[in-house]
């Protein structure tokens, strides 16, 4: 008999032990990774931008990239994180175009003309229209049979006097834009 009560209370012991509820463990929510990647992972026109270079040459930190390619048109397309402007955008087109189509096909009327970039280069900016604001544009004839042109669209409301001021800020980079990579 005394061999059945000593099972009775471990069994007891046992049962209570297991219908006691635990206290709830609080764990924290998991953190989000945050990763690096270059804007040259994206293909096309990308591979000719760097995010650090961009930086540095327009004072604006991208962190999104997006490639498309239509033909002998690469084109490659840079934003911040959760906003869809500011934008900076290449495309780089093989060409048979020679500097004196150039200048007179190519080159928008009214634009300026940049020296020391590619065959023949020009800069403008044009006006503000639904839904952003005013777009900087440099487009140049590279030495290799391309023609590249890389423009800042700007959020809407900002000034043009601003903006224009940026075609110098993009002539620097595109003159670190080797088009020969593609």
């Amino acid at each position: 008999m005394r061999g059945r009560i000593v099972v009775a209370g471990v069994a007891g012991l046992l049962v209570s032990g297991c219908a006691a509820e635990a206290e709830p463990v609080a764990v924290p929510p998991p953190v989000p990774i945050a990763v690096d990647v270059a804007a040259a992972s994206s293909g096309g026109a990308c591979r000719l931008l760097d995010f650090t270079v961009i930086e540095e040459t327009v004072k604006v930190r991208f962190d999104v990239a997006a490639a498309s390619e239509q033909g002998d048109t690469h084109t490659c397309v840079v934003r911040a994180t959760g906003a869809t402007l500011p934008e900076l955008t290449l495309t780089v087109s093989e060409t048979t175009v020679d500097k004196t189509t150039f200048g007179a096909d190519v080159v928008p009327d009214k634009a300026a003309k940049v020296t020391g970039l590619g065959q023949q280069a020009y800069r403008r900016t044009l006006a503000a229209a639904s839904g952003r604001g005013p777009v900087a544009e440099v487009g140049w004839l590279a030495t290799d049979g391309r023609l590249a042109t890389v423009s800042w669209t700007s959020a809407r409301g900002s000034e043009r006097s601003t903006v224009e001021k940026l075609t110098g800020d993009l002539t620097a980079l595109a003159k670190k834009v080797n088009t020969r990579a593609l």
